[in-house]
């Protein structure tokens, strides 16, 4: 985007061009991610639509990455944006290997640097349109944060984002428990994903989830959930509404 600024020198205007690109508004954007931690490690889970406006545009994108040798990221929102900071996080671990001092981040001082970054942008009027889910474990003890576009940061023992944060965090309120096995924090996350399908409109059946432990993360290969679509809420939704047929 470029603009033209009148400046006063004297009795003489002079044009100058300066030259600004930043995320207006987000245009592709991801949905919800839900993280939890379980007997072993983090637990997290995203679908891979990513949304142009209302239309659900690509199936394939990948929202959770890991980050150095103890931490996993998660994110929704803008996914230009995401790039941006996964390009942040890559210098950031570059920079921490080149001091080859036999320590590396953790997955707290990876969320402290997030959150930086989030409020630094925001303060700017310049924010990053996303919020991020960094889960991790190093030295036994087991990480999970959360930072929005603004800079709030907190910790939990499970986060969601999106829709997640309205429709996930009362399952896992209600089910969630210290000592989940794998098993058991898998099938937590697909109720939850299932609840989202059914009720987010930019949520797709095509989910991965990642598990993170002091081994480092795994990331599974993209499937679907079975699911069921004849409650009499979803064949006539409008039952009972005033002005319906």
């Amino acid at each position: 985007m470029t603009f033209t600024i009148p400046i006063e020198n004297g009795n003489e205007v002079k044009n100058a061009e300066a030259d600004s690109q930043r995320t207006l508004y987000p245009y592709v954007t991801g949905t919800s991610v839900v993280a939890i931690k379980y007997k072993d490690g983090i637990l997290m889970a995203s679908d891979m639509g990513g949304s142009y406006g209302s239309t659900l545009r690509y199936k394939n994108i990948e929202r959770m990455k890991a980050i150095g040798k103890h931490s996993l990221l998660g994110a929704s929102g803008e996914i230009s944006d995401l790039q941006e900071i996964l390009r942040y996080l890559d210098e950031l671990i570059l920079n921490d290997n080149m001091w080859d001092d036999g320590n590396s981040l953790g997955p707290k001082e990876v969320h402290n640097y997030l959150t930086r970054v989030m409020y630094n942008r925001r303060n700017k009027f310049n924010p990053l349109w996303n919020t991020l889910v960094l889960g991790g474990v190093k030295n036994g003890e087991k990480y999970l944060g959360m930072v929005s576009m603004i800079g709030v940061s907190f910790e939990d023992n499970h986060v969601a984002t999106g829709f997640g944060n309205h429709l996930a965090r009362p399952i896992l309120r209600d089910e969630w428990r210290e000592d989940l096995s794998f098993e058991d924090g898998v099938k937590l996350l697909e109720k939850c994903m299932r609840v989202l399908l059914y009720r987010d409109r930019s949520a797709i059946n095509k989910l991965q989830i990642a598990k993170m432990t002091e081994e480092g993360v795994t990331v599974s290969e993209p499937y679907s959930l079975k699911t069921f679509w004849e409650f009499s809420a979803f064949t006539n939704p409008t039952v009972g509404a005033e002005g319906s047929w």
